[in-house]
């Protein structure tokens, strides 16, 4: 991105954000994302109509019947559902927003159903929340902007809405790392699963979409990935939020599910699990009462290495993960608590050891603490493959990046010159003191199949301590200590401050 669409895109926030302060007082800031989101949408739909008309019309020489035939439109907005029809009321804001998004969804079953009723915890309608006056004027402020493709490309008007995601995370880190995943980490899961054009991706617990766009931009060719991304969604306003993203980053023909990935997995082919090239999730970090008792006898065999217990889902979204994977070259890249490296209760043990076994796992990163919303647990990231380098068979590596990080004043973070500090590491997948160890199968075996990255690591030597020249230098530090004092206790005499 250049430096002029950075502003631009840092001054498209400023003025979204501003609707934010706009609701602030009667609306928490934790429900502004429910507000703001589906009117910036509305907005932007209404902008990109509107351009799509001028060139219709051109097309046919002024025929206002026929520049409004869907044809012309990348979505239908029916009469009476423009932003220029709700920004003429004066009365009954609320109810014209809800009835303008209503008509819009319903006009658009396939595209956008769902997207704006999704946020069911948004109250237009009630004016002891949001009166006339309120609505009227968050209205007018978005109307001082235009959010087509004309006045923002793709890319700058979802990287402002990026920011805003991340600041409505700032807002609510209580439950923030549910839907928000810090950028520098997702760009880092992409650039280790490097998907190629023509290649599918999925996320299985997608949250706002960032996975999905930032595989999107590593391609480089939006055609390339048009009916090839897939993602699903537990949570009904994320999975809204999640499809918002990806359009307006420009995203076409994707498709984002609605339902408990675990306990009903949406991409079904024959009555499969459907598979994907690359599999690449950040899924919630011990999930409790997740579906043990469905998982036990999974319909789709996801249960492949065992089922683990009810109350921790960590090893369930990893097979769920490891099952979607194209067989001949599917590739993965999961986030999970380190736990999953080392714990051995319930069946926990049993699965990482035929996770073992199988010789799909190819890397361990484990990562510093503090670097998710809501959770100071470590993280670490796992990488699997179906089709490993001849080179990398019957071995792992053990990547230590919990020293490479940049300690901010709220959480510590990954900056890109971190980031790619340890995606140099994995490149190279070779020993190196502190850092990395690539151990083969055997190792693992002998240490009853822990994945604790520091039992492997191999440690710089510890300087013998010279007890005697530790004696010396403290003696003459003492000695020093007391020659200042006199020196103190001299002048202070001399200037008449103490007496002698």
């Amino acid at each position: 991105m250049s430096d002029n669409e950075q502003t631009t895109s840092q001054q498209l926030f400023n003025h979204l954000y501003e609707g934010c302060n706009i609701l602030r007082g009667p609306i928490n800031q934790d429900e502004f994302k429910s507000y703001i989101t589906p009117i910036l949408f509305f907005k932007r739909i209404s902008d990109v109509y509107d351009e799509e008309t001028v060139l219709a019309l051109k097309e046919t020489e002024g025929d206002e019947e026929l520049a409004s035939l869907p044809e012309y439109h990348s979505f239908v907005i029916p009469d009476g559902c423009h932003w220029n029809d709700v920004r003429e009321k004066s009365e009954n804001v609320g109810k014209a927003i809800v009835d303008a998004m209503t008509g819009i969804e319903q006009n658009n079953p396939d595209t956008l159903s769902g997207v704006f009723s999704s946020f069911d915890d948004a109250n237009w309608t009630d004016k002891t929340k949001l009166d006339d006056a309120r609505l009227k004027n968050l209205v007018e402020h978005f109307s001082k902007i235009k959010v087509g493709n004309n006045n923002y490309s793709a890319d700058v008007m979802g990287d402002a809405y990026e920011f805003l995601i991340k600041k409505f995370a700032d807002l609510s880190k209580k439950n923030a790392g549910e839907f928000y995943t810090p950028r520098s980490i997702v760009n880092f899961l992409v650039m280790l699963m490097d998907p190629k054009p023509g290649e599918t991706v999925y996320d299985p617990a997608c949250g706002t979409g960032g996975m999905l766009i930032e595989a999107i931009h590593h391609i480089n060719n939006n055609k390339q990935t048009y009916g090839r991304i897939f993602g699903q969604e537990n949570n009904l306003s994320t999975s809204a939020i999640a499809r918002m993203n990806l359009f307006l980053h420009g995203a076409r023909d994707f498709t984002i599910g609605q339902a408990d990935t675990l306990r009903s997995p949406l991409f079904i082919e024959n009555n499969k699990l459907k598979t994907f090239n690359c599999v690449i999730a950040n899924p919630p970090f011990s999930l409790e009462n997740w579906g043990a008792e469905v998982f036990a006898n999974d319909r789709y065999g996801r249960n492949l290495w065992g089922c683990p217990s009810d109350s921790n889902g960590d090893f369930a979204w990893l097979q769920h993960m490891v099952k979607s994977m194209d067989e001949k070259n599917g590739r993965c890249a999961v986030v999970l608590p380190q736990g999953v490296l080392f714990r051995s209760t319930g069946k926990e043990g049993e699965i990482r050891k035929a996770l073992i076994e199988s010789d799909k796992l190819e890397c361990v990163i484990t990562l510093v603490g503090g670097v998710f919303y809501s959770t100071g647990v470590s993280a670490c990231i796992l990488l699997l493959n179906n089709n490993k380098e001849h080179t990398h068979k019957g071995r792992i590596c053990l990547i230590n990046a919990e020293s490479i990080y940049t300690p901010m004043r709220a959480q510590n973070i990954m900056t890109e010159e971190n980031i790619q500090e340890v995606f140099e590491l994995y490149k190279k997948y070779e020993d190196l003191i502190e850092k990395v160890k690539v151990v083969n199968l055997d190792e693992i075996r002998q240490k009853d199949y822990s994945l604790s990255v520091s039992n492997y690591i191999e440690k710089k030597p510890e300087e013998a301590i010279d007890v005697d020249k530790l004696k010396k230098e403290y003696f003459e530090a003492v000695k020093e200590v007391q020659e200042n004092e006199e020196k103190m206790k001299k002048l202070l005499i001399e200037g008449g401050f103490i007496n002698g």
